[in-house]
């Protein structure tokens, strides 16, 4: 990057970008939206797979990108959440990994360009988004076996090694290992990182963002806010956060605990609420821009922004907020 990050953070607040999949939701696509000029004699049902969107419709990623920046994002992530072949392998499509994940890189980074170029005091990042794929190294899926696992530690290492490898050829600026519900996920995550960018001669920034799944406090695999900080400790990481699962104001304690007991950067993305019964989320801009505005008023966070629900303009409502705590 021609601007360092940290740099950036040492001086102010930066926004990260809102939902993508709230986002294509608004475009009602149809199967061949997610077919076009790549899988049109694919076998299997693609509807849903948003990160092949990133191959059939790019106009529709890249327009979202640009919203998100429009509305005042400092960082946007890849269209990649469940960019490996473990997670692809649901449609039959392991071996289009690389490609996904290059190709995102390469529309983020951009449009991303684009704006900086419009607006050189305020350049923009792209965050190479890493989902925990649809396996869990710590806890048995059948009941009846707690022993038994479904995926083993080195083969989830070699499929987030494919994805961090196609995510830096496409040229993302930093790393994002989020929606962490396994923290041994999480490593194997992170000892693919550094395999690749040992290979590769490079480092970069790596974000790690976390996931509490309910009132408990607690990640999936049992883990408390801090247990989950100290598993991630041993990583040079740019920030630390959580992400999903719980709207800002629920999330707010266990951000106060990373604050204070964390060596790195922080950082938040809550949903807009939690989802009602027919899935979707009802907070507002100016709802979920209280709750922040107590996150702002604690010193909390180094980076914010929303998950689940939130769009451009929750974004845009959260920008204004951050800027006029960056220019007290």
């Amino acid at each position: 990057m021609k601007t360092d990050i940290k740099d950036i953070l040492e001086r102010k607040i930066l926004i990260l970008d809102g939902a993508m999949g709230t986002m294509i939701q608004r475009y009602h696509l149809n199967e061949h939206d997610f077919r076009k000029g790549w899988f049109e004699n694919h076998p299997s049902p693609l509807k849903g797979n948003n990160d092949l969107l990133s191959l059939t419709r790019p106009d529709i990623i890249k327009a979202i990108h640009k919203e998100y920046l429009d509305a005042g994002a400092d960082i946007i992530e890849t269209n990649t959440f469940s960019g490996t072949s473990i997670a692809q392998a649901d449609y039959n499509l392991e071996k289009y990994a690389y490609d996904i994940n290059y190709h995102s890189a390469r529309i983020a980074k951009e449009v991303a360009q684009e704006i900086t170029i419009q607006t050189p005091n305020k350049p923009r990042f792209v965050a190479g988004s890493i989902g925990p794929t649809n396996r869990t190294l710590s806890i048995s899926p059948d009941v009846n076996d707690p022993g038994f696992r479904n995926i083993e530690f080195l083969e989830l290492v070699q499929a987030y090694e494919e994805q961090v490898r196609g995510l830096i050829e496409g040229g993302v600026d930093l790393l994002l290992v989020e929606t962490v519900f396994d923290t041994l996920n999480a490593k194997a995550a992170l000892f693919a990182i550094e395999n690749v960018a040992k290979q590769k001669g490079i480092k970069l920034p790596i974000m790690v963002s976390g996931t509490i799944t309910d009132a408990s406090g607690r990640t999936l695999s049992g883990q408390t806010t801090e247990a989950f900080l100290i598993s991630m400790q041993h990583a040079n990481l740019l920030s630390i956060g959580l992400n999903c699962a719980l709207g800002a104001d629920a999330m707010r304690p266990y951000i106060k605990t990373l604050k204070q007991k964390a060596p790195f950067y922080v950082s938040a993305h809550p949903n807009a609420g939690l989802p009602n019964e027919m899935g979707e989320y009802d907070e507002t801009p100016e709802i979920m821009g209280k709750q922040i505005q107590q996150f702002l008023d604690e010193n909390l966070v180094n980076i914010i922004g929303g998950c689940c629900g939130t769009t451009p303009e929750h974004i845009k409502h959260m920008s204004n907020l951050v800027e006029k705590m960056n220019n007290k």
